[in-house]
């Protein structure tokens, strides 16, 4: 389980797979009749492991969010023409010139009660700190101001690379108010239009050579060294109480008050025999665009946190019904790729009508997980403890774990011979062969004659499952489809 020789820096070539189950996985596709580009593009991009991060930063209202849609493609976070606006959600996936990266949108906050030259640096601090580049977001209409001038200094002392983003620039005559922000003393800035998408191509040409191929290493980072669990959950659901206790001693402060906690606090602690570092992490509130610039911290923090642990342990109040808030951080962690396990606290409140009604919860609400091992406890008293670190193993155990391409293209063939994919539009699409592609997440390339519907993917996932376990882990299949021209046989 604790094989940490094999950085993700440090992956093969050819993803998870050797030279020789290459070789013999590259006659198969040639068989098929898929072309060896596509066919290794598609491992390459399945076996790509974390992927690296850029976080996008600046002053209130200087076009971050637009920007970050116009980057991922798509409508997601939300905006509005005024500082201040935000969603749940901080972390999007993004493709440009083939290669995959993490956007981190730190597009709004509201102003505390510090000031606003405090509330940018906080906010772009921790997202900075995530991150392998940045780009820096200046309203070109406006020029460079004392706000940006504080978060240049952050940027500087951070010693990350970072792509200036001159943004507002509409038009021809917009280029000089650009210029100008070369004494900002960070490089060329690059003029976009984020509402038009003006020059976002060059910019993110630039961000392209500001990534690094693959992340900075950010687990694991000595032989052996403790693993990272990141403690997440809603407000005051008993983070703090549990890391205490997991400690034997009062370590983080616990309040009645939810939200106590802001920033997380890494922990060394021993337990089961083995050292481990614990994260706790901030609670994350239901609305974020609700809260005061500190809490929307604690959430951009939280969401560092689970980016840079291998497991997430989720907490969640048992005594209370199980809220849309627990799905979205049970989510989060899911979609960050991390082992999961999931911990119900204040077990011991419960009484056999409580009981009851949380398992049928957790056969609603929590069906989507139902591989991640699962712990009763009680923070307050510790009861069942004992049982945290077996389940933390467990989810590692499966987060770590692969297929040999062998054995993966006899269990789909059988898969195909007694469960064939549905017939639609007089065709039936098949399963030809497939490998896992890489580890820490499983990650599965399959290559098909055609396209495969999404409920017989989650048909496969749930028989990969059955098959070789995957428990406590995320499982991402991709599948390939074979192209008519490649039909050369």
């Amino acid at each position: 389980m604790n094989d940490q020789i094999h950085s993700e820096g440090s992956d093969h070539e050819h993803g998870a797979l050797g030279d020789a189950e290459y070789a013999e996985f590259m006659e198969l596709a040639a068989e098929e009749g898929f072309d060896a580009e596509e066919v290794e593009g598609a491992i390459g991009e399945a076996g790509h492991g974390p992927l690296p991060v850029l976080a996008v930063v600046g002053r209130p209202n200087v076009g971050k969010s637009t920007l970050v849609n116009r980057i991922i493609g798509r409508r997601e976070a939300v905006v509005e023409d005024k500082p201040g606006v935000t969603r749940d959600r901080v972390t999007y996936e993004a493709e440009w010139a083939g290669r995959r990266f993490k956007v981190v949108d730190t597009g709004g906050w509201e102003q505390d009660v510090l000031g606003i030259d405090a509330s940018v640096a906080a906010q772009a601090e921790y997202a900075i700190e995530a991150a392998d580049a940045v780009v820096f977001v200046v309203d070109s209409t406006v020029g460079a101001t004392d706000t940006d001038e504080a978060v240049v200094k952050l940027l500087r002392r951070a010693g990350k690379p970072v792509v200036l983003c001159a943004n507002k620039v509409d038009g021809q005559s917009g280029e000089a108010d650009a210029t100008a922000l070369w004494s900002l003393g960070l490089g060329e800035p690059h003029p976009v239009s984020s509402l038009h998408g003006r020059g976002t191509g060059d910019l993110l040409d630039a961000v392209l050579e500001a990534l690094p191929e693959a992340p900075a290493q950010r687990f694991g980072t000595v032989i052996g060294g403790p693993r990272r669990i990141a403690l997440i959950g809603r407000p005051n659901v008993g983070k703090s109480s549990l890391l205490n206790k997991v400690a034997n001693e009062d370590r983080v402060v616990v309040n009645e008050l939810a939200g106590t906690t802001r920033d997380p606090v890494d922990e060394l602690i021993e337990l089961g025999g083995i050292t481990w570092k614990f994260i706790d992490t901030a609670g994350i509130r239901r609305r974020v665009h609700l809260q005061e610039g500190a809490d929307y911290y604690a959430s951009l923090r939280t969401a560092a946190a689970v980016e840079k642990a291998e497991v997430a342990v989720v907490l969640i109040d048992a005594s209370e019904s199980i809220s849309v808030q627990d799905q979205r951080i049970v989510t989060m962690a899911v979609e960050a790729g991390r082992a999961l396990v999931i911990a119900y606290n204040k077990w011991d409140t419960l009484d056999e009508e409580r009981r009851y009604y949380l398992e049928r919860e957790i056969e609603t609400e929590l069906a989507q997980v139902a591989w991640a091992p699962r712990v009763n406890v009680s923070a307050v008293t510790g009861r069942h403890m004992e049982k945290l670190v077996p389940a933390i193993e467990t989810a590692l155990a499966g987060w770590e774990s692969r297929v040999p391409t062998g054995r993966l293209n006899a269990f789909l063939g059988e898969i195909v011979a007694s469960h064939p994919h549905p017939v639609r539009g007089g065709k039936q699409p098949r399963i030809l062969f497939g490998t896992q592609a890489g580890t820490k997440p499983p990650r599965f390339v399959l290559f098909a004659s055609g396209f495969l519907e999404h409920g017989y993917r989650r048909f496969v996932e749930r028989r990969l499952r059955e098959e070789f376990g995957f428990e406590g882990t995320p499982i991402h299949i991709s599948v390939r489809v074979r192209e008519k021209r490649g039909r050369n046989k």
